[in-house]
This record gives structure tokens, sequence and C-alpha cells, in this order.
């Protein structure tokens, strides 16, 4: 890319030759055709991804794939840490390989989601029940029955924090937990989507302290990360591994109005700030439930295969078939998100695709997932049986980005074309494609 243009587009630099900046997990990957897939179709995704690589709004990227829970692409591209729009040209750099950890943002809400789905699985909450049967302060100003369900359902009325709330705020979850019980809602009845971009997190991280009297990072560990042999997969990064988090960078041309307006309403802030709040130690190292879960492309793409396989991994049962079902229902039909102003279909956290077509591509109302601050792309297609995750370190909102994104979801769906019934492996756990439940 020419420098005076990557200027214009707030790009990083990128190599012409990009074996140079490739990492493959040799030993992780399976042949394509130990998946019933073949090498071109296969291959075609992965030039996909290069292709997105090569609008430099990304330097660094990872991308995982299986594929009937075959493990058929484990790679990144780039550098984690120095290849910046603002970084010197010849200044140093660390490479992004598939093993570097990076923050999922939003994609944690779908990891909170299930957490807070196997609580109910134990019966230690009911998800119809108001937050404030387990946490009476939240009742205040007209909360008092704004259930579990409508908050993991974007359907809550708390989008936002009280304008100006300071950013030091984000790592007092105590703090905000006190704004968001004196908050009053937009509405109270469940009937608008309006996505919580941040707020839900942190009522799911209070309720799972009241139930169990417990941190929601400790409920993760205990049945998630250790069960799953996670490496990473935490809120937040553990302080002796902050060097190695991959460094998020503000890319692509400068927003104007009214996307700009949409972004800071969502957000709190402007996104040169969220990228300087997400690279502060303070926030790497907090609990955030809807927005730092950290780890690898493939430990994200391990819990949506999980999830797959009707809640299983490696044979061990990780939570109910019916938990992960009822997870990815829908959850009333789609609307106009009155947050981000487009509209979406969500389950009780999850995003939900849609046919003709949808968020996750073309027929892909069985798909479920989550996406993290518009670049990061998480979900499982039980209808195709796969489970995807493409994660990177650029966080361009509208730029020219787009049709490379676009058209990496439209190469997954053509690649992997819906399965007929007969051809589904046995296991592999229904998808969203169900009767919406009431709201």
């Amino acid at each position: 890319m020419h420098e005076w243009l990557r200027r214009r587009l707030h790009s990083s630099r990128v190599p012409a030759d990009l074996d140079s900046v490739t990492e493959v997990d040799t030993q992780g990957e399976q042949p394509a055709a130990d998946a019933g897939i073949s090498a071109e179709a296969l291959n075609a995704v992965w030039e996909k991804v290069a292709t997105l690589y090569r609008t430099g709004t990304h330097p660094g990227m990872q991308i995982t794939l299986r594929h009937k829970g075959k493990l058929v692409l484990n790679r990144s591209l780039g550098h984690s840490q120095g290849n910046g729009p603002e970084d010197r040209a010849h200044g140093p750099r660390v490479r992004m390989t598939p093993e570097t950890p990076v923050c999922f943002f939003s994609a944690s809400k779908a990891v909170t989601a299930l957490l807070v789905h196997m609580l109910a699985e134990d019966g230690l909450i009911n998800l119809l029940d108001p937050v404030s049967s387990y946490c009476p302060e939240f009742a205040r100003n007209g909360k008092k029955h704004i259930t579990i369900q409508q908050i993991l359902s974007h359907r809550g009325g708390i989008p936002g924090l009280p304008r100006g709330t300071p950013i030091d705020a984000f790592w007092d979850e105590q703090h905000i937990w006190k704004l968001l019980c004196d908050a009053r809602p937009i509405e109270a009845d469940g009937s608008t989507v309006a996505y919580h971009a941040i707020t839900g997190g942190y009522v799911m991280g209070e309720l799972v302290r009241r139930v169990t009297g417990e941190s929601i990072a400790t409920l993760l560990d205990k049945r998630l990360r250790q069960p799953m042999g996670m490496r990473y997969f935490t809120y937040g990064i553990d302080h002796d591994d902050l060097l190695d988090l991959a460094w998020n960078y503000a890319t692509g041309p400068k927003l104007v109005f009214p996307v700009s307006w949409i972004v800071e309403r969502a957000l709190g802030a402007d996104i040169n700030t969220v990228a300087e709040i997400s690279n502060d130690p303070r926030f790497q190292e907090a609990i955030i439930p809807a927005g730092n879960l950290c780890g690898t492309a493939e430990e994200m793409g391990r819990f949506f295969q999980m999830m797959l396989n009707g809640g299983t991994w490696n044979g061990r049962l990780i939570c109910d078939r019916e938990t992960v079902i009822g997870a990815v229902q829908a959850y009333g039909r789609m609307q106009i998100d009155r947050t981000m102003m487009i509209p979406m279909r969500f389950s009780t956290g999850f995003m939900l695709g849609a046919a003709p077509v949808g968020i996750w591509g073309s027929q892909s109302d069985e798909a479920f997932g989550h996406v993290g601050l518009i670049n990061k792309w998480c979900w499982a297609d039980p209808s195709r049986d796969i489970s995807v995750s493409l994660v990177n370190t650029g966080i361009p909102i509208v730029g020219h980005h787009l049709p490379a994104l676009a058209g990496f979801v439209n190469q997954v769906c053509r690649s992997f074309p819906v399965l007929s019934e007969s051809e589904r492996p046995l296991g592999v756990v229904q998808g969203a494609r169900r009767r919406p439940s009431s709201v």
C-alpha cells in the first residue's frame, strides 16, 4: 500500500510477502480430507483471511476453523505489537502467533452468558426471575421487574452507562454496580432491543457473586477454563502475561456523524479512546465480563466447538445439552437494535444468524455466536458443522476492510455448504432455528 494512502486510511504496513508474517500450527492442523472437505475449499477461506489482512486495518490476525470436530485451520498473520498506524516504520515489532492472547471485547458476552445459563442448570437461578430477586438494590428507579433473561438478550433497558462516567470507573466493579442500580431504564417491559455494550456484563458479574459467593472469574476458571484445558481464557489477563497480550489499534478512516455518534453512544467513548483504554494495564487486568475476556482464536473456537458438541469437550461433560439449546434459542424476533441501529436477532446471550442471509452469512438461521467490537467474529453453525473464530488487533468501524470481511464470511458459507440431516454427525446440537420464545 502506498505510504500516502496508508496514512490517509490510518492503516498498518503490509509486507508484499505474506509468508514472512504467517505462522501455521503445523502440529494442530489436520488435513482437510480428514474433515471431509477439499483442500481447495479450505484454501479459499485462507485466501479471504489474507485479503482482509492486506487491507492494512489489522496489524495482527488469528483464524481458527473446525469442521466436523477437526481443526483444519489454526494460523496467524502479522504482528501483535509494533506495526500500528502510528508506530515507527523500523521500530521493534512482535510477531503474531496462534498462541498470542488477544482481547475478545464483546465476544466475551457469549462466554459470560453460557456461565449464567450453567448457573440455571445448577438450580441456583431462574432466568425468568427479576435481577432484583437476587440483588434487591437493582430494583431502584423502575427496574424491579427486569429479568435476567432480558438483560442477557439486550432488552433490559439499561444499554449504556450515564453520560460523563469517568474512564477509571470501568475497572471499579462496585462503582459501576451502584451506577446501574441508580439508573433509570429507557423501558422496563422487555419490548425494546438496545444493545448493552458493557452494562449487562457488570450485572451478571454481581449476580454470580450473590448466588455463588465467588467472582465470575472464579466461575469461569472452574467451569470452563480448567476443564477445557485453556492456557488463557480469563477476564483480563494475569499480570505475568501482560507483555504477551496483543495491542489494539484504532485503524481505518476517521469516523464522522452519524457513525461517530452511534459508536460513542454504544461504547461511551470515541474509538481512539477505546483503543487507548484497552491497552491500559488497569483494563487488561480488570474483570469486565462483557468486554475483556482474553485468549486465543483457538480457545474461543474450542468454546464454540464444545457448544456445537452439545456441551462436551474431549468426552468430558461441561454443561448439559439442554443448557446449550436453551442458550441459543431465539428470544423474540429480529428487530432494529436501538443502540446499533441495525436489525439484530438475539438469543439469551448470543447473536443469531438468519435466512436467507444473516450476520453469519447465507442460510445461517441455525448459527449462533458473537462479534467483538465489529471485527472479531466468533460463531458456530450446526447446519454446516463448523466453529469459526477470527480475531484481530485492529478496531476499524467503517472502512475499506468491510467488503473483505463480508467476503470472508461468505466464503466460509460457500466452502462449507449446509449439510442434509443425514450428513450431520450424531451429537451436533440443534441450532437457533427454533420458534422464538415470547418476550
